[in-house]
């Protein structure tokens, strides 16, 4: 009797302690999480018609700074978003402004002012932020006004946008503007 005693005395504690070890949360060593990056890797994407548009870019947040001739210098070519260059890839030939771009990827970088942007396409996609670009390898520049909003845009933002099953748009908001690229599937 007395074996069976200091068994269920053995038994039992061993449960009380389990039960309390699984309700016990380790403290959370913060020095090892990995902190939310402050431009994350975006990707938006979507069928035009039977064109696959893809577009990856880093997504820089405003985040209470001056963006427009500050962070983002007007009159100089800038990657139109953060880290590597932003790209973009038609898996059909498009036409824009009347010049035919073959299916494929190319750099999307602008070069913006206060009352007029150039969009650019390059040949050149993969690079850090607008390090090596080259007018050379663009593809084409084409003109266009920004467009500002009343609602801020937080962080930077990229839609392809389809106008009907053989047009879309390129759309890129930050703060409180955005620029269009228009295109025509072939």
């Amino acid at each position: 009797m007395k074996k069976i005693s200091i068994l269920s005395i053995f038994l039992f504690s061993t449960i009380i302690s389990f039960a309390q070890h699984e309700n016990h949360q380790p403290k959370t060593d913060t020095s090892k999480v990995a902190a939310k990056p402050k431009s994350p890797k975006m990707v938006t994407m979507e069928m035009i018609g039977d064109n696959h548009v893809h577009i990856e870019y880093g997504s820089p947040s405003v985040r209470g700074r001056n963006i427009w001739n500050g962070l983002v210098a007007y009159n100089q070519v800038w990657s139109t978003g953060a880290h590597k260059a932003t790209w973009v890839d038609f898996s059909k030939d498009v036409k824009i402004k009347g010049t035919t771009i073959p299916k494929g990827r190319y750099g999307f970088f602008t070069i913006p002012d206060k009352n007029e942007w150039t969009i650019i396409l390059s040949k050149t996609w993969d690079m850090h932020l607008a390090d090596d670009y080259k007018q050379e390898n663009d593809m084409i520049r084409i003109k266009v006004k920004p467009k500002k909003s009343k609602n801020i845009t937080e962080a930077l933002t990229y839609e392809v946008l389809s106008k009907n099953k053989s047009t879309g748009t390129i759309k890129m908001s930050w703060e409180y503007l955005s620029v269009s690229l228009d295109f025509e599937n072939l």
